[in-house]
């Protein structure tokens, strides 16, 4: 196999933490009914068709005509949408830069909306630290449809062959491997490490550097 060249992060859960119960603990505090709202009225399907591109305007209007006594609650889920994404993972960071530190192509490849994008690289500047990023929401197209995955390589002119791409979640990392890369399924920076270094990736490198300056 090809040497890994380039190496692209998801971001949401891979980097950043991202849970929508912290925006409605306090709306919403009975667990089982914050859950069924969660699953049935503002859904991870429903919300992917903003990473997809729909605006917010539209997807409240949808979600209120199925529940109109709860708009009130629908409008705050992008209201609040900064409480859903509380923090960055100080560990996964770390990861994250010591692969641009040991002087590998890293690109961003993101289910996320166009507005809200913006907001976390506000709030998370590590975030414009690579080369560039691909944002779902721009293009129209989600994770795992294989054209996003050959959108990011022609548009950074990545070799999938020597490409790495790391996700938390099983389907994205299936559709990345279905477009010819490399792929790991992240579960924590621990085994992301041991699992850099088992396709060969030298973040030691990093350190080296580092101790030279």
């Amino acid at each position: 196999m090809q040497p890994i060249r380039h190496i692209v992060f998801d971001i949401g859960k891979v980097l950043l933490h991202y849970d929508p119960h912290l925006a409605y603990q306090e709306l919403i505090p009975a667990e089982a009914e914050r859950r069924v709202f969660l699953e049935e009225v503002c859904s991870n399907a429903w919300n992917l068709e903003q990473d997809r591109g729909r605006s917010w305007g539209d997807a409240e209007a949808e979600a209120i005509a199925r529940h109109p006594d709860k708009a009130e609650l629908i409008r705050a889920f992008r209201r609040r949408w900064s409480m859903m994404v509380p923090y960055a993972y100080e560990d996964s960071v770390a990861v994250f830069q010591d692969t641009l530190a040991a002087g590998y192509d890293v690109t961003l490849l993101t289910n996320f909306a166009p507005d809200t994008f913006v907001e976390a690289r506000e709030r998370f500047p590590f975030l414009n630290a690579t080369r560039g990023v691909t944002v779902s929401g721009e293009l129209g197209l989600v994770k795992p449809d294989l054209a996003i995955y050959r959108h990011h390589a022609a548009a950074f002119d990545l070799d999938p062959a020597a490409a790495l791409f790391i996700d938390d979640s099983e389907p994205n990392v299936e559709g990345a491997r279905q477009a010819g890369w490399r792929a790991l399924h992240f579960t924590g920076a621990d085994k992301l490490r041991a699992d850099l270094a088992s396709e060969g990736v030298k973040l030691d490198r990093a350190k080296q550097r580092l101790a030279r300056a």
